[in-house]
């Protein structure tokens, strides 16, 4: 099954894309699939939470994961976080992320 998530990108525009469920990905692997930010500007770390170049803000009311330590830990050290800020790479996409609506951080 597929869900539907929007996607604003770095130059503001607006992105429905459709996502599958069974495929064990996430959003930064979805942005990068779409090609929705350059390549080598999302995603540097492989996924990992090393890096914050996937970094996204969350912009409505969708259940989300759990953010665990290591993503918190990134969050602190990273550029541009708001209190809606999430790591794309961190977020798997699975029915309950139906109607996400994400933005894209800055890239820095």
């Amino acid at each position: 099954m597929d869900v539907t998530i929007k996607i604003t990108d770095r130059e503001g525009a607006l992105h429905e894309v459709q996502a599958p469920t069974d495929m064990n990905m996430n959003i930064m692997e979805l942005v990068r699939a779409y090609e929705l930010a350059p390549e080598g500007t999302i995603g540097v770390c492989g996924g990992m939470a090393m890096c914050a170049s996937c970094q996204c803000y969350v912009l409505n009311d969708v259940a989300l994961p759990e953010m665990g330590d290591d993503e918190e830990a990134m969050l602190s050290e990273a550029f541009f976080v708001k209190s809606n800020s999430r790591l794309g790479c961190q977020i798997h996409i699975t029915e309950e992320l139906n109607g996400l609506e994400i933005e894209l951080a800055p890239e820095y």
